[in-house]
């Protein structure tokens, strides 16, 4: 995929303000910091189209980038995030599951875990809820720059273990830094572009 057009397209608290443009929709999820933004703007190669935030929890809302006038990416906020409410988590988990589960056009979702780290009980119940929702997924292991290629490895196979994951489930190292895996997760955003209506 050849990225020729890149900007963001509409934020949103709810379905009513949702792009009704009908593209098919590629979700990113992942706890607060786990560096959904930075994997959205190194697959576009843009250095700040979705905002990087040092401060964890920053992302409220659901924010839309329309990428060729063909595909959505969807950056989802962040959960897990210990520093804000119960009812603000309610809030966002709200947001978060209304999405998934009631949007027509997600076809793909990505969740993110950081490769560093055993995935959190957060990230197993999204999990959970991704494989309930019955879209086709992938799971990205993010900063694999920050381990040593046996660490790596190791930690990708604990993860895969953590997660429950499947021989038949993707799960993909990948760097904002060093771009690793990044033309394999767009080939893998490729394959849902038969959806355009």
């Amino acid at each position: 995929m050849i990225i020729r057009k890149a900007e963001f397209a509409a934020t949103a608290v709810a379905a009513s303000q949702y792009p009704s443009t009908g593209y098919p929709e590629v979700a990113f999820v992942g706890r607060s910091n786990v560096g959904k933004s930075s994997l959205i703007n190194a697959l576009l190669n843009r250095k700040s189209l979705a905002r990087i935030s040092s401060v964890p929890g920053k992302t409220r809302t659901i924010n839309f980038y329309n990428i060729n006038d063909e595909i959505y990416f969807v950056d989802l906020p962040g959960y897990g995030y210990a520093k804000v409410s119960k009812e603000e988590k309610k809030k966002w988990a709200k947001i978060i599951e209304d999405y998934l589960f009631n949007r027509d056009e997600l076809k793909l979702i990505l969740l993110l875990v950081d490769s560093r780290h055993e995935p959190t009980e957060d990230d197993k119940l999204m999990l959970q809820w991704i494989k309930s929702s019955n879209h086709n997924f992938a799971v990205i292991a993010t900063k694999s720059d920050k381990l040593s290629r046996n660490q790596l490895t190791k930690n990708i196979n604990m993860i895969k273990k953590s997660l429950m994951l499947g021989n038949e489930d993707l799960l993909i190292p990948f760097s904002s830094e060093t771009k690793e895996n990044r033309d394999e997760i767009i080939n893998l955003i490729e394959t849902i572009k038969q959806h355009i209506p």
